[in-house]
């Protein structure tokens, strides 16, 4: 059996896991990302869960994979741009394969998330597919041939990115009516919150009060409350207009959907797929691009292992 360490680095938190060969986590830690006390710390932080990690599983390890948000040259080992960490041009694969005897390589986190879905979740009968994960922002992988496609200088598969409606809602981006300012889980968020404001008789306000709005109080309440169905209709017209988008551009045999949102299940899934399926071109006479959600509980982690298995 062969063994990697996978480091899922987030905003909040550094995620380690020791994975053998058939995707499983057979050691894993947690601890705080202390972004405050800048790149350097939390790179030596990462190298010490490492080290952790490999000497509490008793087996040699073959690799290292990181995944990273934000815009990551994996060739360079660079975090180019990382506004979750408020990193720039950090070269993290520099300062940390020196501590190393085995190989250690970085990714974009949802490229990673991806690679880890497609190979050992639900996407591991496919050799083509795209994986979104629907959080604070949409975050994307595509494998093609079973292979992560990254882009020029890995600075592609930013599907959240494309522009779903012109002079739309503004998107942290800079730019207007990207696809993640209406299929995020925070866009999901926001559109409840606006219809309970609307609409003080919503049974949605048995939650409380706003601030206890999530992404699956407008789910809960679908069947109950015509404001809530309201929302989830319009978030999973949007959610399928980028998917049709993305499957008519790449055709894969499957789009997974990722991040607390795919928590739904087929209650989201079927949705999406009967839209998708009338939309997409060529319609039935084309090959069906199946529509699934995520199956990995640290998809992150097990990603970020899967690189080094390449």
């Amino acid at each position: 059996m062969k063994y990697y360490v996978g480091i899922d680095l987030g905003g909040t938190f550094i995620k380690g896991g020791v994975v053998n060969e058939k995707g499983e986590i057979v050691k894993f830690e947690r601890i705080p990302t202390r972004t405050e006390l800048g790149a350097d710390f939390v790179i030596s932080d990462i190298e010490n869960v490492i080290k952790q990690l490999v000497g509490e599983v008793g087996e040699k390890v073959e690799g290292v994979g990181i995944g990273v948000p934000g815009l990551i040259d994996s060739k360079k080992g660079e975090v180019v741009m990382s506004g979750n960490l408020k990193w720039k041009n950090v070269m993290i694969k520099d300062r940390l394969q020196p501590h190393f005897s085995f190989p250690v390589r970085i990714a974009n986190d949802a490229n990673a998330a991806g690679l880890g879905e497609i190979k050992f979740g639900s996407g591991k009968k496919y050799s083509t597919s795209v994986f979104l994960t629907l959080g604070t922002g949409v975050g994307s992988g595509i494998v093609i041939d079973g292979k992560l496609f990254e882009g020029n200088r890995s600075a592609g598969a930013e599907a959240g990115h494309m522009i779903i409606n012109v002079g739309g809602n503004q998107c942290t981006c800079g730019n207007k009516g990207c696809f993640e300012t209406y299929a995020s889980a925070t866009a999901l968020i926001r559109e409840t919150v606006a219809a309970m404001l609307n609409d003080r008789t919503s049974k949605m306000w048995e939650v409380g009060s706003i601030e206890n709005v999530n992404g699956k109080t407008a789910f809960d309440y679908y069947d109950k409350d015509e404001s809530a169905k309201k929302v989830i209709d319009e978030y999973v017209k949007n959610l399928s207009i980028g998917i049709i988008n993305i499957a008519n551009i790449l055709r894969p045999e499957a789009i997974i959907i990722g991040g607390g949102v795919a928590k739904q299940g087929k209650n989201l899934s079927d949705r999406v797929q009967k839209l998708v399926d009338a939309g997409i071109f060529a319609r039935e006479l084309g090959p069906r691009v199946d529509v699934l959600t995520a199956s990995l509980e640290e998809a992150g982690v097990v990603g970020a292992a899967s690189l080094a298995m390449q």
